[in-house]
């Protein structure tokens, strides 16, 4: 009916080429156009102005001879200004964008190694997008973004490149248990010898408060019963020992079986022998004197 009566709709965001003889006469903007046909003007055909997208994937190799698939996303879109351009000097704009995309992306890669291409995505969309820019501007078409959305290597090569992080993180946490455990030995170790050495200072205060009580009761008993002499306190005292530990060793619950003298002249034996053992030991020792002296004086 528009065209029996001359006229055209034009939609908004879309500008329609109007010719006339099949020559070019004119860009028509959204809305109501008279377009008398009758004296050769035509619809060549319709432009949108909305921003469009084209998805390109590429398959490159990186430098460290890994082949990936590069993922780019471009946006882009018409110029009204420019849209007689857009219309008559390309015939298939995705194919164009989608070849400047494929050799600037095989120009980039394969100077990059994998991990580098990963880490400098935003250099290659930006390389992209300048190329595109600077090739589809004389075309009529403005590129909005680049954006490299994805780089997909083989999945063998995932699967390598995970196995790597995993041993490396596995690689560190054994360093990390190993140095906690070498801080848990190393205190454990310090505590030991602290506990040994208070328990050593213990001890040593232990027998210097038994000696210091023995000198005292020696001294005092000879001094209350005259006539006894050092040695006959010291017997007393050792017996007075000997009973008490036979005392314990019976009170104990969990004690073993020991066998000892149980006669009370066994702390005399035992004190005699300590005395024989001190007065041989000294009688050993006077004769290496006299073989030192004798041999001195020869010489």
């Amino acid at each position: 009916m528009g065209s029996l009566l001359c006229c055209v709709q034009v939609d908004q965001s879309t500008v329609a080429i109007k010719e006339r003889f099949g020559r070019f006469e004119d860009v028509l903007e959204p809305g109501c156009h008279f377009l008398p046909w009758c004296i050769g003007c035509q619809i060549a055909g319709h432009l949108s102005l909305r921003l469009q997208q084209l998805d390109v994937r590429c398959e490159t190799k990186t430098k460290d001879n890994v082949f990936v698939n590069v993922v780019a996303s471009v946006q882009y879109r018409t110029l009204a200004d420019k849209a007689s351009e857009a219309f008559y000097k390309l015939s298939n704009t995705r194919s164009q964008i989608q070849a400047y995309v494929f050799d600037v992306i095989r120009a980039s890669v394969p100077n990059l190694n994998l991990d580098d291409a990963f880490e400098q995505k935003n250099e290659i969309a930006k390389a992209v997008e300048d190329e595109l820019e600077k090739a589809m501007s004389a075309y009529g078409y403005e590129i909005v973004q680049t954006l490299i959305v994805d780089i997909e290597p083989d999945e063998h090569v995932k699967r390598a490149m995970n196995e790597i992080n995993a041993a490396a993180r596995l690689r560190v946490a054994a360093n990390e248990k190993a140095e906690a455990e070498k801080v848990v030995q190393i205190k454990r170790a310090e505590g030991d010898a602290e506990s040994k050495y208070l328990a050593g200072l213990g001890i040593a205060r232990q027998r210097q408060a038994i000696v210091d009580g023995l000198r005292e009761s020696v001294l005092g008993f000879s001094v209350t019963v005259p006539g006894t002499s050092a040695k006959d306190v010291l017997d007393m005292v050792l017996i007075t020992q000997y009973f008490d530990t036979m005392k314990e060793i019976g009170s104990a619950s969990k004690s073993s079986a020991v066998f000892i003298p149980h006669g009370p002249g066994a702390v005399r034996d035992i004190a005699k022998q300590i005395r024989d053992g001190l007065l041989q030991a000294s009688a050993q020792q006077q004769p290496d004197h006299l073989e030192d002296s004798e041999n001195k004086c020869c010489a």
